[in-house]
Formats: C-alpha cells, sequence, structure tokens
C-alpha cells in the first residue's frame, strides 16, 4: 500500500522552479488516490522525507557547482544508490542525469545517474527556442493528443544504453526527448511550461509504483 503522504521537492536553484511545484498541486488534486505535498528544497535544506525530486532547467553549471557546494549533490548520489528516490530532471536537469557529455566540459559536474549521453544546448541560443507537438502515447495512451513540448537551449540525447534505458518519445528528428531508466525521467524540454499535466502525473506515477514496491 502507498503511504498516505507523498511528498515531491523541486530543487530551487534555478529554472521555472514555481511553474513546476503548481504542476505538480494541481496532479496531486487530480488523484483522489493519493495525499501529497510539494515544496522548494533550497541549497540550505535536505532531502529528509521526500519521496521524489525535480531538477528544473536553467544553467547546467551554475545548478551543479550549486549543487555540489551545498551538499545536495551528494545527498541525491545517495539516496540515489540506496534506491530510495524517484527523479525526473528537466533540460538542464536531464543533462545533470546524464552518464556522458559530448564534449566534455570540467565546469559541469554530472550526477552520472542515466545511461545516455548528451550534448549541451544543440538546438541552439535562446533565441532558436520552439515548441513542437510529441507523441507521448508511451505513457498515456488513453489521450492520444501531441504534448506541447517547450523547447529552450535544450540539450541533445545522442545516445541512450542499457536494457533498462528506455526512448519514451522523439522530436520530429527522431531524436530521443523523453527517456526512462527505472526511478528516473530525463527530460530536454520544458513539461512545466505548458498547460498540460500529463508529464507530472507520470512522474507522480512513478513515485507512487516505487513506494508501493518499498512496502
Amino acid at each position: 500500500m502507498v503511504k498516505d503522504d507523498i511528498t515531491i521537492g523541486v530543487i530551487g536553484i534555478q529554472g521555472a522552479v514555481s511553474e513546476h511545484v503548481a504542476m505538480m498541486k494541481q496532479v496531486f488534486l487530480c488523484n483522489n488516490d493519493v495525499k501529497g505535498n510539494v515544496h522548494v528544497i533550497r541549497p540550505s535544506d535536505s532531502l529528509d522525507g521526500v519521496d521524489g525530486v525535480i531538477l528544473p532547467g536553467g544553467e547546467s553549471t551554475t545548478i551543479s557547482r550549486v549543487l555540489q557546494s551545498c551538499g545536495l549533490f551528494d545527498e541525491l548520489k545517495d539516496r540515489v544508490v540506496n534506491d530510495s528516490l524517484v527523479i525526473m530532471g528537466t533540460c538542464a536537469g536531464c543533462i545533470l542525469l546524464a552518464s556522458e557529455l559530448e564534449v566534455d566540459d570540467e565546469h559541469v559536474n554530472l550526477l552520472e545517474f542515466m545511461k545516455m549521453k548528451v550534448q549541451r544546448n544543440a538546438y541552439g541560443p535562446q533565441k532558436e527556442s520552439f515548441e513542437q507537438g510529441l507523441d507521448i502515447s508511451s505513457i498515456d495512451s488513453a489521450d492520444s493528443s501531441l504534448f506541447p513540448a517547450v523547447f529552450i537551449r535544450a540539450p541533445v540525447i545522442v545516445d541512450v544504453w542499457g536494457e533498462n534505458t528506455n526512448v519514451l518519445a522523439f522530436d520530429s528528428f527522431q531524436k530521443p526527448v523523453l527517456v526512462q531508466q527505472d526511478n528516473l525521467l530525463a527530460l530536454t524540454f520544458h513539461p512545466e511550461l505548458s498547460f498540460d499535466d500529463r508529464i507530472h502525473s507520470y512522474f507522480l506515477s512513478m513515485v507512487k509504483k516505487f513506494l508501493k514496491m518499498k512496502t
């Protein structure tokens, strides 16, 4: 049985933090089978009591540096190694979850959780931002409409490997944009900037499934 209250933490260093919080609150309101709360995790906070974490977008160099300096980097590592945390990383968060960068950058410290290689800012600068409809039927077969994905200085996932690493959606160039590896979910786009909560709802389902397996 899933615990009565699920806690989701949004890392509050950079990015659309409040938008992720609002989206998760909306998802909890639509789920009658579980109670939940969402809060921002500041650099001075810990992950105690948190069941799922969202790593938002922003500048991957800055986010990784702050995570390391405040101790959250090591805490994330420990929680994942001990199989006690579910994580969704969007844009810069996706970069940090990866095992490798296409071009090494000594200023970016990767968490190295997921078996994938990424290229930073591969779609171009911020002025080249765009929106594209994605087929996400792999995570929601009940709704066939395309997901309005927003790409802003987005990375490209250039390679994935391992039997537990699954590509759930591709862009129009057939590049992976949504990848899951066990209790980890990586997105090259910003789902929090749309009015569509299907991906955040899927993330909650991952947390619920994960917690159920632990009981």
